[in-house]
């Protein structure tokens, strides 16, 4: 059924009415379809309007949204601000130009995540204060006129059609017209056949371009050439020039607390995250890539950060990998997209500058990211499985909103579940609670060893009594940490659970590094979800093989890179068009009853 709604909402977005999309656009709002993962919080992020904003455009938005749920989102028009525009049918590259008075080159700087392959119809984008370009101020610059005149530059070609229209029951031209943001006059103007004639179902109409509206204001020579050109070829003409790095200059910026004031364990994690990152260099060294990096004790506030940006040498990094807080992420971030640097966010998941900011790339996943990644994997897993939630009433509310939206999805997939609580876990309760024709997940309401203690031994028994039974248990990314305890039991209840992060201290690559980790500091690495040693090497190594391989032309191949990291996934996905990367991986971890650790990776 979701997948009904969704596409009849696409669908309708395809088809309707120019007059009716335009409307959707006026002054006061735009409109915005809900993507996966995507929640009040980040909307009003990325458009930098209160929730309470949006919530009374929308009613009931505060209690649920969906994926392909249409929000009306305000806007305020200001000459010096950014404004959002949803793409209506019709529209091309450059007509949305004219119509804002932006230059096209300003507005694909803008939206870096635009392309020909996502410019349709409901896409949402950034469109610049008013001003001029490098290319259109350097037209303007008066030149010498040459002794000898130039021969004249032949124009391209413009095909007469810019698109073909196959018509559909009880379209009429007014509608078709109107579809594609051309008058009727212009529509038959270019299908002459059709004029006082019924339109013919299954026949072919040529969409003509719109003619331009006269502007007082002369077109500069690069205005004209955009005129001529379709949308691809706008947009490989304002293709960045591609840059290959000889050097990548590097900045690792966290709290290493050299003067003490931070907590010891923090200390402890940073010094073991560096470590790991100068192991990548070593590595990247041998493959011949050349780094210079600059290291810096961020401390614990946004004005120790504020020191570092001040130095002369930051302007000129490349990539720069930090902070550890959240509170110092702005200024390191508006500091990376003024000085077009990548920053490299590795640890906290708050913030909004990613929604906003194309510099920002932020490997620990927003939780309604990562947990829509997570719903999306359990169904493709079990689809078919009986959910038994098991709240084990420790007082402990960690996973209310991962539970809550499980359900939400079970619901939407017709999977049936069941709840049991306190001292309903028990064989008896257990026994009742399971469908013994099926396959059952059990999912404990909360990540902590407390639930799992009392959770464990219930299903154990309960499992040797009734060996029929198909049962396994589903949880969370901090289970790992507890697998010294419940190693035995969690293969034995065939037990599961997701992770960003995550190794096998088996793998060869993990024992590879275990290894040369403990010759290179003489000691190992702390029993830490993730462990920072791996970490750093992970990223370090993700970023600058790729940097190096690719160079500016580097998200448009990250995900092709041919990497195997320790412990780290990463699947960058930009969150908008003008903002910045998340990482969207996922993995399943198995404890099989045969006794064997898989690591499913989801693509």
């Amino acid at each position: 059924m979701k997948f009904i709604q969704a596409l009849y909402l696409s669908t309708a977005l395809a088809v309707a009415p120019f007059g009716m999309m335009k409307a959707q656009s006026v002054a006061n709002h735009f409109m915005h379809t809900v993507t996966k993962g995507q929640s009040l919080y980040s909307i009003s992020s990325m458009y930098n309007v209160p929730i309470a904003d949006i919530v009374k455009m929308n009613p009931g938005s505060d209690q649920r949204i969906k994926v392909g749920q249409a929000l009306k989102i305000p806007q305020t028009s200001a000459d010096n601000k950014v404004v959002f525009h949803t793409i209506q049918a019709g529209e091309t590259l450059y007509k949305l130009s004219v119509q804002h008075g932006v230059s096209v080159e300003r507005i694909c700087r803008a939206n870096p995540g635009l392309s020909v392959k996502n410019f349709r119809v409901g896409q949402v984008i950034a469109i610049p204060p008013k001003g001029k370009s490098s290319s259109e101020v350097k037209a303007q610059v008066p030149e010498v006129a040459p002794q000898v005149q130039a021969p004249k530059k032949s124009e391209p070609l413009k095909p007469k059609c810019r698109d073909m229209h196959k018509i559909q029951r009880k379209e009429t031209v007014y509608s078709i017209s109107r579809m594609y943001g051309i008058t009727e006059d212009e529509l038959i103007a270019a299908n002459p056949e059709i004029k006082n004639k019924k339109l013919k179902r299954g026949k072919f109409l040529c969409i003509p371009y719109a003619k331009e509206k006269a502007s007082d204001a002369p077109k500069t020579p690069a205005q004209q050439e955009d005129s001529t050109l379709t949308d691809a070829q706008l947009f490989d003409k304002n293709k960045k020039e591609s840059k290959k790095f000889s050097t990548i200059k590097a900045a690792l910026v966290l709290p290493f607390n050299t003067d003490g004031t931070g907590k010891k364990e923090e200390q402890v994690r940073m010094v073991e995250y560096y470590e790991g990152f100068l192991m990548a260099l070593d590595s990247l060294k041998k493959k011949g890539v050349s780094v210079d990096l600059y290291t810096y004790d961020s401390g614990n506030t946004q004005a120790s950060v504020k020191q570092i940006l001040n130095k002369a040498e930051m302007k000129g990094m490349d990539v720069i990998f930090g902070p550890a807080h959240a509170e110092q992420v702005k200024p390191m971030a508006d500091f990376a997209q003024e000085h077009n640097i990548r920053l490299v966010v590795p640890f906290t998941s708050k913030g909004e500058e990613v929604f906003n900011n194309p510099s920002v790339y932020q490997i620990n996943t927003p939780q309604s990211y990562l947990y829509s990644e997570v719903y999306e994997h359990y169904i493709r897993k079990f689809p078919k499985a009986h959910v038994v939630f098991l709240d084990a009433d420790t007082g402990h509310t960690d996973k209310a909103d991962f539970i809550k939206g499980l359900k939400e999805e079970l619901k939407n997939n017709q999977i049936t579940f069941k709840e049991l609580k306190g001292e309903a876990i028990n064989p008896e309760g257990l026994k009742l609670a399971v469908d013994s024709l099926r396959e059952n997940v059990m999912i404990p309401t909360s990540g902590r060893n407390v639930a799992l203690i009392k959770i464990l031994p219930q299903l154990i028994v309960t499992g040797r009594e009734h060996p029929n039974y198909n049962m396994k248990i589903f949880g969370y990314p901090e289970w790992q940490t507890y697998t010294d305890d419940h190693l035995s039991s969690f293969f034995e209840m065939d037990t599961y659970f997701y992770s960003s992060f995550y190794t096998n201290n088996l793998f060869p690559e993990a024992i590879r590094f275990t290894q040369a980790y403990r010759k290179w500091y003489s000691k190992d690495m702390a029993n830490t979800f993730p462990k920072y040693g791996m970490l750093g090497f992970d990223t370090a190594f993700f970023f600058l093989q790729g940097l190096h391989k690719y160079g500016s032309n580097f998200e448009e191949n990250m995900n092709q890179m041919q990497i195997t990291p320790i412990q780290t996934g990463f699947k960058f996905d930009r969150v908008n068009n003008w903002g910045g990367f998340i990482n969207r991986k996922v993995f399943f971890v198995n404890f099989t009853k045969n006794y064997e650790l898989i690591k499913l990776d989801f693509e």
